[in-house]
């Protein structure tokens, strides 16, 4: 099963990618991730709270796949242990050449209780990477018009 959401947001590739990856400030915008705490290094584990929408804060520690400065940052997390509830997480910027980005954030889960969440990561989940879409491209487009680009 698979969240995929996107959204164009009025800014660099470079301007997006320093609002996303400047975790100390996330409680001022992002609604959906409260925090990312540790090095977002290759192999490395880094410490996640998610808060979708109608749902509990939930912390856990994926390991970080993929961290291509202005391209992509992947993790893996997992409950419990692998196979029960398993989740790829994936934030993807495009550059469209055009002094845009397209944002992409999606989430592929695997695991015997993926049905039983289904409903609610389709609802909840999907909602929280939604306001977490729309409050990024606000931050970023924001930023540039204070800052001077």
């Amino acid at each position: 099963m698979e969240i995929k959401t996107q959204i164009e947001i009025n800014a660099t590739p470079d301007k997006v990618w320093a609002i996303l990856t400047d975790f100390e400030n996330y409680r001022d915008w992002n609604p959906f991730i409260k925090s990312i705490t540790g090095k977002p290094v290759v192999g490395n584990r880094i410490t996640v709270s998610i808060a979708p929408p109608n749902s509990k804060v939930m912390t856990f520690k994926p390991v970080v796949l993929i961290f291509k400065i202005d391209k992509e940052f992947r993790w893996i997390g997992k409950l419990l242990f692998k196979g029960v509830f398993d989740g790829e997480h994936k934030f993807e910027l495009i550059d469209n050449a055009n002094g845009t980005t397209t944002f992409n954030q999606c989430e592929s889960f695997s695991g015997i209780l993926v049905g039983l969440f289904k409903k609610q990561l389709e609802t909840n989940t999907r909602a929280g990477f939604e306001q977490m879409n729309e409050n990024l491209k606000q931050q970023v487009e924001t930023s540039l018009n204070t800052h001077g680009g």
